[in-house]
């Protein structure tokens, strides 16, 4: 505290010109207004005022420290704002963005929705790189890794890939035993709305292998379209695990080469750091880190 005491001081002392008027600002003498500054002055051993009799000027020294003393201050009130809104209800309109992927989520929103009746959700699905901060959303979510520095983010839950068929299929065409008899079967794949490139299917190649090759029987910009399709036995597919937790409950499709296939993909969801969070934003970023588990 007497280290804020001495700040307030100084930076008061700074936007007025005097100890007399920093001190009518702050309820103090001017004795005790210039006492605080020396005291820091001799704790940070710097000069940060030029004074004479009739005036007093920051020095280089005290105009750098001016700026950080503002910042210090701002992120105090800002601290503050954030604990006295975290005790109100949530509500407001909250503009997300989610991939394409995440309208197999809706059982969450929906949950969210009843929980938090007075937020008003307005959802884009899209797999566009959106920016956050120039288009305007609260937040997104997002797969893969966080990557942009003006983001805040927070850890949803990791998933990995899997490749699925009907029984049906199956039974006409065969099981596929290695990612290269995939080059004999139908194919269905998602195709990147930005770039129309096919996303990869992730299979582990040992060391010289190139790629399989993995024929395109059709291909969609959303997931919805490949669910139907493999489990009307069309064909075989690489879908998250959450967007055919049904199907593969109820055995309309099953998993195969899953000894093949590597990595794990995640999701993330993001707000702008350069804006305080809402309590509408922190109530959806904790409701989601609590009841979104891809995997």
């Amino acid at each position: 505290m007497d280290k804020l005491t001495a700040f307030d001081a100084f930076v008061q002392s700074a936007e007025t010109g005097s100890f007399v008027a920093a001190g009518r600002k702050l309820g103090l003498s001017a004795s005790a207004v210039g006492k605080a500054v020396a005291r820091l002055e001799q704790r940070l051993d710097a000069r940060l005022f030029h004074r004479n009799t009739r005036n007093m000027t920051l020095t280089e020294e005290g105009r750098l420290f001016l700026e950080r003393c503002h910042r210090i201050f701002e992120e105090i009130e800002a601290a503050e704002a954030e604990l006295a809104r975290s005790n109100r209800t949530p509500r407001g309109r909250l503009r997300v963005s989610l991939p394409l992927v995440g309208m197999l989520l809706t059982p969450v929103m929906a949950h969210f929705m009843r929980t938090w009746p007075e937020v008003q959700l307005d959802l884009d699905f899209t797999d566009r790189l959106v920016d956050v901060v120039e288009e305007g959303f609260d937040a997104v979510i997002r797969t893969g890794h966080p990557s942009d520095s003006l983001l805040m983010s927070r850890h949803l839950g990791r998933f990995r890939l899997k490749i699925v068929a009907s029984p049906n299929y199956l039974a006409q065409y065969g099981v596929p035993l290695t990612p290269d008899d995939l080059h004999e079967h139908h194919c269905l794949h998602q195709r990147s709305p930005d770039t129309g490139k096919l996303r990869p299917w992730p299979f582990v190649r040992a060391s010289g292998q190139g790629k399989p090759v993995l024929p395109e029987r059709m291909s969609a910009t959303a997931v919805d379209p490949l669910i139907e399709l493999a489990s009307a036995g069309m064909g075989i597919a690489c879908l998250p695990p959450f967007a055919i937790r049904d199907e593969i409950a109820d055995g309309r499709l099953v998993s195969i080469l899953d000894e093949w296939l590597t990595g794990t993909d995640q999701f993330h969801v993001l707000w702008p750091a350069s804006r305080q969070i809402t309590p509408r934003l922190r109530a959806f970023v904790d409701f989601m880190a609590e009841h979104l588990q891809p995997q």
